[in-house]
């Protein structure tokens, strides 16, 4: 039996509180209301043991401040900034890619870390303390919408293709809803293609069909052929 169990979890904790409350947006100061959601984040982030809870949905990014803690060490959080270069550094292990991940990713890709060499088990909770004012990037979007070019991807919130579209001025006269291109980059660089269908959210409600956009995304509204 080691006599070290599991003294490195990685756990994010932000479900209830995205990202367990982010507490200064854009560099403003925060008000009674921010410093009562952030203390109550506090004690979730405190308390919790169970990774079921880890926030999947908003996607960190270089400037953001996060609170990271192994439950079976039973000591204080420690503070962690994501740096320019997107990584984190991790008591322990070093250095870890954090930007474009979220808080439950990035608990998921620090556990088999520590477990390789440090701890039989681990559980590791990462929350996110406060959102930084800086872009998250640009999306680029053509074909048929009101404006062309550039969209920067805000900080603060998840931003979605239909997101994106209305940022654009909406879609042109003619513009097929239902066959949007989204290209992304690979890790080969290459470009993949998925065709997405927003009439299913705007129309039908479908919002799992509106996809979180990444940076470097290209969004292509193509043309109907029948217009009418």
């Amino acid at each position: 039996m080691r006599s070290v169990l599991a003294r490195h979890l990685c756990f994010a904790v932000c479900s209830l509180f995205p990202c367990l409350g982010a507490t200064a947006l854009h560099g403003q100061q925060t008000t009674a209301a921010e410093r009562v959601t952030a203390n109550e984040a506090a004690a979730v982030f405190g308390t919790t043991s169970s990774m079921d809870v880890l926030d999947s949905t908003r996607r960190l990014g270089a400037g953001d401040r996060l609170s990271y803690r192994v439950v079976e060490e039973r000591r204080q959080p420690v503070a962690l900034t994501v740096a320019d270069s997107g990584e984190v550094e991790v008591p322990l292990i070093g250095r870890v890619h954090a930007s474009g991940r979220t808080c439950k990713e990035l608990a998921q890709s620090i556990k088999p870390l520590l477990e390789r060499e440090y701890f039989y088990h681990a559980t590791v909770i990462v929350g996110l303390d406060a959102i930084s004012a800086k872009s998250r990037g640009r999306v680029y979007i053509s074909g048929q919408v009101r404006q062309q070019g550039p969209i920067e991807i805000p900080p603060d919130e998840r931003f979605t293709l239909s997101k994106a579209i209305l940022k654009a001025g909406g879609f042109a006269d003619f513009a097929n809803h239902r066959k949007i291109k989204l290209v992304r980059k690979t890790a080969g660089g290459t470009g993949q293609t998925t065709i997405v269908d927003l009439d299913a959210v705007t129309v039908r409600g479908e919002l799992d069909k509106d996809p979180e956009l990444q940076p470097d995304d290209t969004i292509i509204v193509p043309e109907k052929f029948v217009n009418f």
